[in-house]
């Protein structure tokens, strides 16, 4: 299963790439604590250990790609990947996420990444 969301941001691109990527910035956007890092093949945590996974692919301030699990993976199922893209235009940034390689009980994840990342970061970039 797979879907793809795409909100739009009162910031930059840079903003919320550098976001993303930092511990600090992640935690203060979402709420959760986070572990991130700028490196290819590191890895991160977020919402309190409840995601983890590793970058796969970094492209500063336009893309993000990273493998993606919760706790409530089974222990055999593969990781997720999410891809993040960031189009800026006039100092606001549209952000698609990309969410790929669910399972079928991964709808649930559309509701957590609105009420959980889009709804949190839409206060911390006013």
């Amino acid at each position: 299963m797979e879907f793809t969301l795409k909100t739009t941001f009162n910031t930059t691109a840079q903003e919320i790439y550098e976001s993303w990527l930092s511990n600090e910035g992640h935690s203060d956007m979402t709420g959760g604590e986070a572990t991130a890092s700028t490196k290819i093949g590191a890895s991160f945590s977020a919402w309190d250990g409840y995601i983890s996974g590793k970058n796969i692919a970094l492209k500063p301030n336009k893309r993000i790609v990273q493998s993606w699990r919760t706790t409530e993976f089974f222990a055999d199922e593969p990781d997720s990947t999410i891809e993040i893209l960031l189009n800026e235009v006039d100092g606001k940034t549209e952000l698609t996420l990309i969410h790929t390689n669910l399972s079928e009980s991964g709808k649930q994840y559309i509701k957590g990444w609105e009420d959980h990342y889009f709804e949190p970061m839409q206060e911390y970039f006013k």
